[in-house]
């Protein structure tokens, strides 16, 4: 950073008496990132004729005088003064640029500290801001698509006036440029003219003086040196009277000059707001886009979770009719169980309704029978060994199993355990209840 150790030369004109228009500054970036360097590109007007002493610096928005920059670099002359309209470029270090998020523009001061353009604010901030998670429907979305074209168009008429208004801004300052010229042209022909008539005067001044010790002498000569006199006062009142006129038309000049200025600084404060009521519908663009974002994502999200709910139902759907299909099975082996047990029951010559819960033993019903005999009942032996081959030949005709507990008991201890299972519909496999999982994932393996 050598070019910048030296401070540049300013001076505390303000900011109505700069020329703005000499100076144009190409590619300005609404914002830039911080911690890199950043170049500046600008072209001079041909009217405008470079000095080795002039700098661009980086103003603060707000500014009133050259001496408020926050960072400068001296500007290179052109390689070709003839061609003084091709761009020039001047390059920023990342370690002298602000640090704060305010806004800047870019100002070109000559080597007498007068500004000679200046540049569209602009700010130094990240480039990505975080997102804000908006929920819009199909309707809304459409209607922020609309608003957007308009803003679009809004946006571009914009463009086009505030490009118009510039370059009605450059040819009022070219016009007060050039009222400027003649206005101190005037002012040089107006002190020439008074030091003239001041010098005539005084040579009238000494010329009269000596009439007046010739008058003495030259008596004969008097009236011609009265009419010069005369003549010569007719003169200086006609040069006063001219002089009167130069300086009233001076002051014209001014009062127009002031007018001008006037005007010029209203049509600044319109390209401002202008300006600013620009960057608002910018953003505003750019909300727009980002909540169209964030709808799609939504939607998407939205679209596969109804993806994912319509899996889980066909699932469901697959799991439902298999147990549906397994309790109609159930169903039809439990009648047939019912059937199978009142079969054997009539076989056996029982009613399950009267069918005892305890047999008696042998001694019980010995003691009971035998209690009128004095010699015993002489068919008990007959008795016993009948009811014992009836309870040694009872079996469950499904398991093969000694009717034990009864068959009562048998037969619902069968039932349980049918309905405690889980039987898969298309390869019959057995599952215990307690593994309901496994046999959904089982089932659903199929539909695969």
């Amino acid at each position: 950073m050598e070019n910048i150790m030296e401070d540049p030369p300013t001076s505390a004109v303000l900011l109505e008496h700069c020329h703005f228009s000499q100076v144009i500054f190409n590619n300005v970036e609404k914002f830039y990132v911080p911690g890199g360097d950043i170049t500046c590109y600008y072209t001079l007007t041909q009217h405008f004729i470079p000095r080795r002493k002039d700098w661009i610096g980086i103003f603060r928005v707000g500014w009133k005088t050259a001496r408020e920059y926050y960072t400068f670099m001296w500007v290179t002359l052109p390689v070709d003064m003839n061609n003084e309209s091709a761009k020039q470029e001047v390059q920023f270090k990342a370690y002298y640029l602000p640090k704060d998020d305010e806004y800047y523009q870019f100002c070109y001061v000559d080597q007498d500290g007068v500004v000679w353009g200046a540049s569209i604010p602009f700010q130094f901030r990240p480039e990505n801001e975080e997102d804000i998670l908006v929920v819009t429907t199909q309707g809304e979305v459409e209607e922020i698509e609309e608003q957007n074209k308009e803003l679009c168009k809004e946006n571009q008429e914009l463009k086009d006036s505030c490009v118009s208004l510039q370059k009605q801004n450059s040819d009022m300052q070219a016009e007060l440029q050039r009222k400027q010229e003649e206005l101190e042209t005037l002012q040089s022909i107006n002190k020439k003219l008074e030091q003239k008539v001041k010098d005539q005067k005084d040579c009238w001044e000494t010329e009269l003086l000596q009439l007046k010790e010739q008058n003495q002498k030259v008596s004969l000569e008097n009236e011609k040196m009265g009419i010069r006199v005369h003549q010569l006062q007719v003169q200086l009142s006609t040069q006063e009277k001219e002089m009167e006129q130069l300086v009233q038309r001076a002051q014209d000049k001014t009062e127009q000059l002031e007018h001008l200025k006037k005007e010029n600084g209203q049509l600044f404060l319109t390209l401002t707001e202008q300006r600013e009521h620009q960057k608002k519908l910018e953003q505003t663009v750019e909300e727009m886009k980002q909540k169209e974002t964030t709808a799609l994502k939504k939607q998407q999200e939205l679209m596969d979770e109804n993806f994912d709910l319509s899996r889980r139902l066909s699932e469901n759907k697959i799991i439902y009719d298999a147990l549906q299909r397994d309790k109609e099975r159930l169903e039809k082996e439990n009648d047939l169980l019912k059937k199978e047990n009142n079969r054997l029951l009539c076989y056996m010559g029982l009613d399950f309704d009267s069918l005892p819960h305890h047999v008696p033993t042998s001694e019980q019903g010995g003691a009971g029978q035998n209690a009128g005999l004095a010699h015993g009942n002489p068919y008990s032996g007959i008795q016993e060994s009948s009811s014992f081959s009836l309870l040694s030949t009872e079996k469950c005709p499904t398991c093969n199993s000694d009717f034990a507990n009864g068959i009562g008991d048998h037969i619902l201890e069968q039932q349980q355990m049918q309905t405690h299972c889980l039987n898969c519909p298309i390869c019959d496999k057995v599952f215990p209840a307690r593994e309901m999982q496994i046999f959904e994932d089982h089932v659903f393996c199929h539909s695969l």
